[in-house]
């Protein structure tokens, strides 16, 4: 009877000690993602194409509108042709009599208060967003909520109290009511920037120039003023844009003699409805784009907050 032969047994490898290296098989590589850090996937671009998209669509047809060879509106046009851009050159240089106001002095009307805004906004800016800053004082948040209300605050109401306050006041006026109100809405721009601007400029900068003699208020001008220069930039370019565009509150505002050229355009749209409207419209896109194109040239992102 034969005895079964001893099975031999593979010897096991030892658990590695939790300090010995790994070998490279039981390594395993993270999976890399479908995009890299500063590339887009394609859903995201897909979703970021169609948001640039309608954002450009109203720009985009007016352009197409102000090109329309017919008499009327319609969408999209036969045919293109300078026509309209023609008639409205002769509009400006020679207006009709029939218009309550030439385009001519409704521009001169909001390039003058656009200006005033800018300046005034600024000047009321550069103080209070050094103290809002700088210094620590009761009721510090409350004055900053208000300072920026006029961004959640609804324009018609605004317009509407605005309104009845200048109704009661004593005198008129006249193109102080746009002033006002154009600087109150241009407050949270120029201020927002200017903070910006102050907050990153640390106090040691003061501090080194009066220890080298300079008194605070030299300090404050010969060091932390041309600092600030992106930001008030900023603030400045900012305040003309939304004077020289609003509407909705000079529409509560204006008269005969103070209509601005928002209100022209749309005082022509209610009497004459034609494409000239659009080429006067393409011209003040393109002013807007001039001034943020210059914006981005002088100070590039710097100082800017939205």
């Amino acid at each position: 009877m034969s005895t079964p032969l001893p099975t031999s047994r593979m010897p096991q490898p030892a658990p590695p000690s939790p300090g010995a290296p790994r070998s490279p098989r039981s390594l395993r590589l993270p999976r890399l993602p479908h995009t890299m850090p500063g590339q887009l996937g394609k859903a995201t671009a897909l979703v970021a194409a169609i948001v640039l998209f309608l954002a450009a669509l109203p720009i985009l047809t007016m352009i197409v509108m102000s090109f329309s060879a017919a008499d009327t509106l319609e969408f999209p046009p036969h045919a293109y042709s300078l026509h309209w851009y023609r008639a409205a050159w002769h509009s400006f240089v020679s207006p009709d009599a029939t218009d309550t106001l030439s385009m001519g002095a409704a521009l001169t009307t909001s390039l003058i208060v656009a200006f005033s805004t800018m300046l005034i906004a600024t000047l009321v800016s550069v103080p209070a967003a050094y103290a809002l800053s700088r210094y620590r004082f009761r009721g510090k948040p409350v004055v900053e909520q208000l300072v920026a209300l006029p961004l959640v605050y609804p324009l018609v109401m605004l317009g509407l109290s605005l309104l009845l306050v200048f109704n009661v006041l004593p005198v008129e006026l006249g193109m102080g009511r746009l002033i006002v109100a154009h600087v109150i809405l241009a407050l949270p721009f120029t201020v927002k920037n200017c903070a910006a601007s102050v907050a990153s400029i640390g106090p040691e900068f003061e501090e080194a120039a009066c220890v080298m003699g300079a008194s605070p208020g030299r300090a404050l001008i010969d060091v932390v003023l041309p600092l600030m220069r992106p930001g008030i930039l900023a603030g400045m370019l900012f305040a003309f844009i939304v004077s020289f565009n609003e509407f909705t509150v000079t529409f509560f505002l204006y008269s005969i003699d103070t209509m601005t050229l928002p209100v022209w355009l749309y005082s022509r749209t209610v009497s004459s409805l034609d494409p000239t409207v659009f080429c006067f419209a393409v011209v003040i896109v393109a002013i807007d784009f001039a001034l943020i194109w210059l914006l981005e040239k002088l100070i590039g992102d710097e100082g800017v907050a939205l």
